[in-house]
């Protein structure tokens, strides 16, 4: 033992200054406390939030933004581009030296690189200027919100946590005011089911705050703000209360036996009641369900799905019910034990029947795959006929819109010359 810790001291001494780099690496993992460590949990919660207090605090509040403006107005360069306000480079460090501390980081070449367009004074608007700052400052306002109820401390919104904001958030949306309390659950139901939908592809059931902060669903969410918004635009958006109670309404007419979950035949009449058997028993079979029933929130993914054909998120949802076999992409196979609900559909409505050879030859025409006899996901996507694909494999009274698109233009065509000659 003697001899081991003399040759032990010995060459680990002489390797020294081998091993003196690796003390400068700075500690890069830092353990979660356990759910028994309350006293580390505890520090942990206040220290994230004294640096989010001092993060808002670096923030411009009006007043700030108010003198900012005001300095730029000050600095403007002329002339002036119709009744916009420029400033030129010169003038805009001059503004950033009198803006105070705050403002440095707007204050820089690349900044006003980004919003030179094509001034031959190689001047900048103020106003878009001014709109950059606004908007930076309300996304970092945003994510300091966010942050406050991401319970992990992670980046990530569980569901719980997104639900807490919203519900939350819905006394200062004006747009909301005439919500029944008893309604907050199943809006912040619907309001959260969205972001999930789209943002947790991989139903991970977290979201990555900075995806939240990138997508216009926020956007869409605070425009409820806006006392003054149109009746259109309430209509189109997904978060407004006529859209939240046109969902939910959509979901009790289609509840029959009063029980709160939708059965595969109550789903049956969704829409125009033309969806294929085939299609609603891949539904049942793929998606969460009780007992052979659907709840509100399996529910909302399905109209989402619907709703939305053409992106990615939609796709993907109803990709994974085409693809019976489950390998990824669909084959003859695949789109004929589809494409055979519609042709007996059809029977019963009284059609003739259209040829299988022809809709499938149209299909791989429309997607052009990279492999001539699969279609994958991807190939859908790039298509972008997958919304057209998808309503042909599962909705009859689509299908039909598309086998007489031609007639259908033509009759609207017609109809807009005699709206023209009255």
């Amino acid at each position: 033992m003697d001899l081991f810790t003399k040759y032990y001291s010995k060459w680990k001494g002489g390797r020294k200054n081998t091993n003196e780099f690796y003390k400068t690496i700075p500690r890069f993992y830092y353990r979660l406390p356990a759910e028994d460590e309350v006293l580390l949990q505890k520090l942990r919660e206040e220290s994230r939030a004294v640096f989010l207090q001092r993060k808002s605090r670096e923030l411009l509040d009006n007043e700030e933004l108010q003198n900012l403006w005001f300095l730029l107005d000050k600095h403007q360069t002329p002339p002036m581009i119709g009744e916009e306000a420029m400033i030129n480079y010169e003038n805009f460090l001059k503004v950033g030296e009198k803006a105070g501390p705050k403002c440095k980081q707007f204050f820089t070449a690349k900044v006003f690189a980004k919003l030179l367009h094509t001034d031959s004074y190689g001047r900048i608007s103020i106003m878009q200027f001014f709109n950059y700052v606004m908007r930076k400052v309300w996304l970092h306002q945003t994510r300091i919100g966010l942050s406050l109820y991401d319970v992990a401390g992670q980046g990530y919104l569980r569901e719980s946590d997104l639900e807490n904001y919203i519900l939350e958030l819905i006394p200062t949306l004006p747009q909301l005011d005439g919500l029944e309390k008893s309604f907050y659950s199943f809006y912040v139901c619907t309001a959260v089911r969205k972001f999930f939908f789209f943002l947790d592809p991989l139903r991970t059931g977290k979201i990555k705050i900075q995806d939240i902060l990138a997508c216009s669903f926020l956007d869409d969410l605070l425009e409820l703000r806006d006392e003054e918004l149109s009746k259109e635009s309430q209509e189109t958006n997904w978060f407004s209360a006529p859209s939240a109670l046109r969902v939910y309404g959509q979901y009790l007419n289609l509840d029959k036996d009063h029980n709160g979950m939708l059965s595969k035949e109550e789903l049956s009449r969704y829409g125009t009641a033309t969806m294929t058997n085939v299609f609603l028993d891949r539904v049942f079979q793929e998606c969460l369900t009780y007992d052979g029933e659907m709840d509100y929130k399996t529910y909302l993914d399905f109209v989402l799905a619907l709703e939305n054909r053409k992106e990615p998120a939609a796709l993907q949802y109803i990709f994974k019910l085409l693809d019976i076999e489950n390998k990824g992409y669909l084959n003859v196979f695949s789109l004929n034990y589809f494409f055979r609900a519609i042709q007996e559909l059809m029977k019963i409505h009284g059609q003739d029947p259209v040829s299988f050879q022809d809709v499938k030859d149209e299909i791989f025409d429309m997607v052009k795959p990279k492999d001539p006899l699969k279609i994958s996901l991807q190939d859908l996507i790039n298509s972008n006929q997958g919304d057209t694909v998808t309503t042909i494999l599962i909705d009859l009274n689509g299908f039909w819109t598309y086998e007489n698109r031609e007639a259908l233009v033509a009759n609207d065509n017609e109809n807009s010359a005699d709206l023209d000659d009255t």
